[in-house]
């Protein structure tokens, strides 16, 4: 499964220097930099104050009971004589550690409440969203006092209570991310191609998101530093003979009017370490925020591909047939019924054959391939008589049982042009990871092979470019890498859905000959989704035109600009300007816009656009006819003169309603 992408500028932590680099350029503005030695230093006082004060720290002096604070004790002493302030130091260890404690629980808890959509099923996971979604609307504090009478008083009862408080709240922020990762092409092909679920989820979406996990969670030890510091305070803390920053004042706490300094040192070292954490976070935040502002995002990933064997029939292998689709339907649930965007389409596809699929967006183009690659969310349902690859029924088992099949012989190429490669890798990886994981390649094998894919679509400098990242490719290179991808293994079938969009017309014609090279040397088919009826012209066998979630007529590519039949397809074809077209009259559109699939109106779906429309057509859908050169057209008025597409939009649109009127 592939795709391309424009160019973009290396992301944070990128290309040479690596992810590292990015986040050193946090200490070099003035807030990183402060936060940086402010949270270093209590990290460092937290791991050398006990070993060196901490035996002055519980020393007890009958001779100095509850002193104020003189040059010999900073912050005074206690009610057994011992210094407050090196007290205060040596309990940076506890408080600092028991944050951090927490804050792993929380994290942990948080990643996996946050993945279960990836991991678990369906009904699972919105079981587990359930339940976020009522934890996180209760304050921390509460849940934390709550899990506290649970867990039981005490230091492990508290960390417990603090991680389980804060875990909601990272579990929705994981939700989130995990939510816009798990759309994208890169992560549906691996599906297709079989990956588990949890090698999906650490190889290609945890990379994806965690910066902002990581931020998250800088941010979230500094809040379970107070926190803890407020449930040892209240007594539900630490116990015994141990002391933490929360213990501390609240000791302090009783006899602040007479030494204020015994509760002012340990509340000003919270404050100290909960800016430590918190601003660092927030530098780390605002530094991330600045790289990706101005950066397109990269491409996603393509699928791995896998060894596969298809059971073909007699008849189909003399027919050399890769793709048979018969009256193929895609209904989705909706809460006032089921819709059905993809009605009846049907369509063959031979080895080494071009096919071009054409039609406004919203028509089922792309639906109609999804559904056949088992793309398509678990509760879409796909129906058809026959659906079949290289021999094998993918309407019978599971997408797994078929993955194989299509990890290994269908490619497509996504028309998301930002959503194809994965980010967090580098392109020479990727495509190597196709023969290592499924063709038995070891590694310097697997990435000579994806070298050698490189060269054969044409990119230069292949084996330098097989260790960049996405990021640093052009649109035309990443869509060139991406039909290098489709050819680590042995293709049958590549479907390239808008394969140009948003690229230039000279990388436009370079992609379009590369996919045309490839299907003649290998007789690889191909199925070309496009707008551009010029493109299909160009390139393809034949066209399929498809209109409200049906194919309305097929015909040679020859064929479509003179002889098309259907209204719908000539408007098309007339609404591309040409070099001839008169430039002192408006360009030609079509009036009106597609029906809903929701609410298709009765017979003919193009009726309420059509000038030729009377009764018949906005009462009876009209069937497809089939002649005897295998040419498909659904109209009742197939051939009548229409003059659509030829006539300014406004004068179209004033006869479109008049004949609306009479009819």
């Amino acid at each position: 499964m592939r795709t391309p992408s424009p160019a973009g500028r290396r992301p944070a932590g990128r290309g040479p220097g690596g992810r590292s680099a990015g986040w050193l350029s946090v200490l070099r503005t003035p807030v990183g930099a402060g936060a940086g030695l402010l949270l270093g230093g209590v990290l460092v006082l937290a791991v050398i104050a006990p070993p060196v004060w901490g035996h002055q720290a519980a020393a007890i002096n009958t001779d100095v009971l509850l002193e104020g604070a003189s040059p010999s004790h900073w912050a005074g002493t206690d009610n057994l004589g011992r210094d407050l302030f090196l007290r205060v130091l040596v309990a940076t260890r506890l408080s600092v550690g028991l944050a951090l404690v927490a804050t792993f629980i929380a994290v942990v808890a948080g990643l996996l409440l946050g993945t279960a959509a990836v991991v678990v099923g369906r009904r699972a996971a919105r079981l587990v969203a359930t339940v976020v979604d009522i934890t996180v609307a209760f304050p921390g504090l509460l849940l934390a006092l709550f899990f506290a009478v649970i867990f039981g008083v005490g230091t492990t009862g508290a960390v417990l209570a603090i991680g389980c408080a804060a875990a909601p709240g990272f579990a929705r922020l994981t939700q989130t991310l995990v939510a816009g990762v798990v759309e994208r092409d890169y992560v549906a092909a691996a599906r297709i191609a079989g990956v588990g679920r949890v090698r999906l989820l650490l190889r290609h979406v945890l990379p994806n998101i965690a910066e902002p996990l990581v931020v998250n969670a800088t941010i979230g030890a500094g809040s379970a530093l107070l926190a803890f510091a407020a449930l040892s305070f209240l007594g539900l803390g630490v116990q015994g003979a141990s002391y933490d920053w929360g213990r501390l004042l609240g000791d302090g706490l009783d006899g602040i009017y007479v030494h204020p300094a015994a509760a002012l040192a340990p509340g000003i070292a919270i404050v100290v370490a909960g800016l430590a954490f918190n601003l660092f976070g927030e530098a780390v935040a605002t530094r991330i925020g600045q790289a990706a502002t101005g950066q397109l995002t990269p491409l996603g990933r393509a699928a791995r591909r896998t060894t596969a064997d298809a059971d073909r029939t007699s008849d189909e292998a003399a027919a050399d047939l890769v793709l048979d689709v018969r009256d193929l339907t895609v209904t989705v649930p909706a809460a006032d019924g089921p819709i059905r965007p993809v009605r009846g389409v049907g369509f063959r596809l031979g080895r080494g054959e071009a096919v071009g699929i054409v039609g406004e967006s919203g028509s089922g183009k792309s639906l109609t391939v999804l559904a056949v690659a088992g793309l398509l969310d678990e509760r879409v349902q796909v129906d058809a008589e026959r659906l079949r690859f290289l021999g094998a029924d993918l309407l019978s088992g599971t997408p797994r049982d078929h993955a194989h099949l299509l990890g290994s012989s269908f490619a497509m190429v996504f028309q998301d042009p930002m959503t194809s490669f994965n980010p967090a890798l580098r392109v020479g990886g990727q495509l190597a990871e196709v023969s290592r994981q499924y063709g038995g390649l070891n590694r310097r094998d697997a990435a000579a092979r994806a070298v050698d894919r490189l060269r054969a679509v044409r990119i230069p400098a292949a084996e330098r470019r097989a260790r960049q990242y996405p990021h640093e490719f052009s649109g035309g290179m990443r869509q060139r890498a991406m039909i290098g991808m489709g050819m680590m293994g042995s293709p049958a079938l590549v479907v390239a859905d808008e394969p140009t969009t948003a690229l230039d017309v000279t990388v436009q014609r370079q992609v379009l000959r590369l996919i045309d090279s490839v299907r003649r040397s290998d007789a690889v088919a191909t199925l070309l989704i496009s707008h551009d009826v010029t493109v299909v012209g160009q390139v393809c066998d034949r066209v399929l035109v498809m209109y409200a979630g049906r194919i309305v007529e097929e015909l040679p590519a020859s064929e479509l600009a003179t002889g098309a039949r259907h209204p719908y397809s000539r408007a098309l074809v007339a609404a591309v300007p040409g070099m001839d077209s008169d430039t002192h009259r408006p360009l030609p559109v079509i009036p009106g816009r597609l029906p809903d699939p929701a609410a298709l109106p009765p017979g003919c779906a193009f009726a309420p656009r059509c000038p030729l429309a009377d009764e018949r057509c906005h009462q009876q859908e009209p069937p497809v006819e089939t002649d005897a050169d295998g040419r498909r057209v659904a109209c009742w008025h197939a051939d009548a003169e229409t003059g659509l597409g030829t006539q300014p939009a406004a004068e179209r649109s004033a006869e479109t309603a008049e004949a609306g009127e009479r009819s």
